[in-house]
């Protein structure tokens, strides 16, 4: 278990210091290819889910192919071209632009049990073998606590005694919720609790509530979907971030943010194809410490991929590796040409939006 740091928080960059997902009028000009080059190679892939995710049985993404190999870009649905646009900054940064380095080939993973219910729970984690970490979703819309603590009890259950678990609400809960969320869910001894309010104000309060309680407080959504992401760390409303490479713009945003932040991170990824991953696995490789098992193996909830060869977990890790998707793969598991289409116009309107 890690502890919570001290109350007040190191003094952080003023807001207009911050560093952005976007490129910032002071960084150099970009030579962005044109929509024409971009969607000349674009895949887009509709794979099932093993199992429904927060509603999503299929997911779809783009894949796009640039001079340093494949990207990904998958925002979902429901964003908007502004927001979706720093996940496509992402995608053309890691295919247009070298490599970032690294000084780790592996990447530890935790285990991610959609909400289930009990008697699913073993079926599921038993595709991330060897892992030693799960992280429950709980706070479903139409799902109550009770039913949040039997999938935890059945998970701490399936990993005995010395496996971690943490959860992650999505900012489902308000503040009393939350509270009685920790209260309740406190026997089975849990890592971090993820998101477990939705706004900035509720997270630093939950964390003067639990000041006594060795439960650090995790931030995800108040970091991948802020204007200013530094902010909830900044409030004291957090112990830990969650970075996702994709929603911050890409390998090199991400690691500005963990270098500012001053607090430990976890990486994780948005339910990405195994191209996607491989970005998220750039970034765990590229940071100086790694605390915590990333949330990387979720390759293994989706029922099919788009290589032969998928960043599935093996001994409760992944590689970090460069992946290549296979033909036949994104012919057979190619989306209805209404939803390509509806794609393709998205990263037209979202590459403007990059355009300096």
């Amino acid at each position: 278990m890690v502890p919570s740091p001290a109350e007040q928080p190191r003094a952080l960059p003023s807001p207009a210091e911050q560093p952005r997902a976007l490129p910032s009028p002071a960084e150099p000009p970009r030579a962005l290819p044109s929509a024409a080059e971009l969607l000349a190679q674009a895949h887009v892939v509709a794979l099932p889910l093993a199992t429904r995710f927060r509603g999503v049985v299929v997911r779809e993404a783009v894949l796009l192919h640039g001079p340093h190999g494949w990207a990904e870009f998958s925002p979902f649905t429901e964003y908007d071209d502004a927001e979706s646009a720093t996940w496509l900054d992402a995608a053309l940064r890691f295919a247009w632009e070298p490599p970032v380095p690294g000084t780790r080939d592996r990447i530890p993973v935790n285990a991610t049990l959609p909400a289930v219910g009990p008697a699913e729970v073993e079926g599921i984690l038993a595709r991330f073998p060897g892992v030693r970490t799960v992280k429950v979703k709980v706070a479903e819309r139409g799902q109550t606590l009770a039913d949040d603590v039997a999938r935890v009890r059945a998970t701490r259950a399936f990993l005995g005694a010395e496996g971690r678990i943490r959860l992650d609400a999505n900012g489902g809960w308000n503040l009393d919720e939350a509270e009685r969320a920790a209260h309740e869910l406190a026997p089975f001894d849990l890592e971090y609790l993820e998101q477990p309010c939705a706004t900035v104000p509720e997270l630093a309060e939950l964390r003067a509530r639990l000041h006594d309680w060795d439960l650090p407080v995790a931030a995800d959504e108040s970091v991948r979907k802020a204007q200013d992401p530094l902010a909830v760390a900044r409030a004291g409303a957090a112990d830990l971030l969650v970075l996702k490479a994709q929603p911050l713009g890409g390998t090199a945003a991400a690691l500005r943010i963990a270098r500012e932040v001053g607090l430990p991170v976890v990486v994780s990824s948005a339910l990405d194809t195994s191209v996607g991953l491989a970005m998220g696995a750039e970034l765990a490789a590229a940071l100086p410490e790694l605390p915590y098992d990333c949330g990387l193996g979720t390759a293994a909830l989706l029922a099919a991929d788009v290589t032969d060869r998928p960043l599935l977990p093996v001994d409760g890790a992944i590689e970090v590796r460069r992946v290549e998707p296979g033909p036949a793969l994104l012919q057979r598991h190619a989306a209805e040409p209404a939803r390509a289409a509806w794609w393709r116009e998205r990263i037209e309107r979202c590459l403007r939006l990059l355009a300096p």
